[in-house]
């Protein structure tokens, strides 16, 4: 009975984990800003999941940049009752940010506003590039394609004001009194209901209204990125597969087991976050939306296009444990 070269079968199995997961994953829709988002209120209120709050009263509302002296939002606290002493003393937020706000260098240009008195690290924040790249690729603002100098400079200002205003701690959604670290939707850098200048919004929707981005549930970055994640992951194991095939003539079998061995895990990677949105669909998350508690981000509508087998609520078998 003719046997199977043992590298041979190792290239089977990637290959099928890759045909599983590329037909599992599909990348997100784009469509223009105009035709996700219908005005600037609901650019800024469904693309950050609940983050910011479109205000008309803009004398209770806040603005992503300025070029005051002094930060103009500091005043709009003081008159909601958020902020009761002369400065702040915290940042609150808590993920690249620094514990409390306090001066930059005098390089630091990119989110030059904030140098005075900056709750960002000038490292975090040094470029556009950085600031882009500082979560990951699938956060990248221009996954749809490249996007107008005017619309990505709002993307650009809106990461300067989450990292570097003292004010966005005030809106976290999980503050410290209420914040339980032993609980699995809690976290301490998610901002909720802020209020943000509808004339700020109305701006960044005509600034970007001919651009493309991700349509994915409703345009929301978080769901989007959770996708694109996956797809990424999808991508990847491919790349290892490509690879596998192109060396396994002339390979030991140790070292195509160490390529098979990354393809399991990027295709576990890739159904358990499948898992995770039909957990979500079916109203049982595992760890809830990450801007509503990634996606407060993760939250992806990773669609499942294939067959699968279900248990009794609808999940895939597999899941129904998480």
């Amino acid at each position: 009975m003719p046997s199977i070269h043992p590298l041979a079968a190792l290239v089977c199995v990637l290959a099928s984990q890759a045909g599983y997961a590329d037909s599992s994953v599909s990348t997100p829709v784009c469509k223009r800003f105009d035709e996700i988002y219908p005005t600037g209120k609901e650019l800024c209120e469904k693309m950050w999941d609940g983050a910011f709050v479109y205000e008309p009263n803009e004398n209770n509302a806040y603005t992503m940049w300025f070029f005051d002296d002094v930060n103009p939002n500091d005043a709009t606290s003081k008159s909601l009752g958020k902020l009761n002493s002369s400065v702040h003393e915290t940042c609150h937020l808590n993920y690249f940010h620094k514990d409390k706000p306090g001066p930059e260098p005098d390089e630091f240009t990119e989110c030059h506003p904030w140098k005075k008195d900056a709750c960002c690290a000038h490292g975090t924040v040094e470029t556009r590039t950085k600031l882009k790249e500082g979560y990951g690729k699938e956060y990248h603002w221009d996954r749809c394609g490249a996007i107008s100098p005017e619309c990505e400079r709002f993307f650009v200002q809106e990461a300067c004001f989450y990292e570097c205003d003292p004010n966005a701690g005030l809106f976290r959604k999980f503050h410290s009194s209420i914040y339980n670290e032993s609980n699995p939707n809690h976290n301490e850098w998610q901002v909720h209901a802020m209020p943000i200048k509808a004339s700020y919004c109305d701006s960044w929707f005509t600034a970007c209204r001919k651009d493309k981005f991700c349509a994915s549930d409703d345009g929301s970055f978080f769901s989007c990125a959770a996708e694109y994640k996956a797809v990424d992951q999808v991508a990847e194991l491919q790349a290892q597969l490509k690879q596998a095939e192109d060396k396994s003539d002339g390979m030991d079998t140790g070292s195509i087991v160490g390529f098979v061995t990354a393809g399991v895990v990027i295709f576990a990677l890739c159904v358990f976050g499948g898992c995770l949105v039909m957990k979500e669909r079916a109203g049982k998350p595992v760890f809830g939306k990450l801007l509503d508690g990634p996606s407060e981000s993760t939250a992806g509508v990773l669609p499942i296009d294939g067959p699968s087998e279900s248990t009794a609520d609808g999940l895939p078998i597999g899941c129904s444990n998480l």
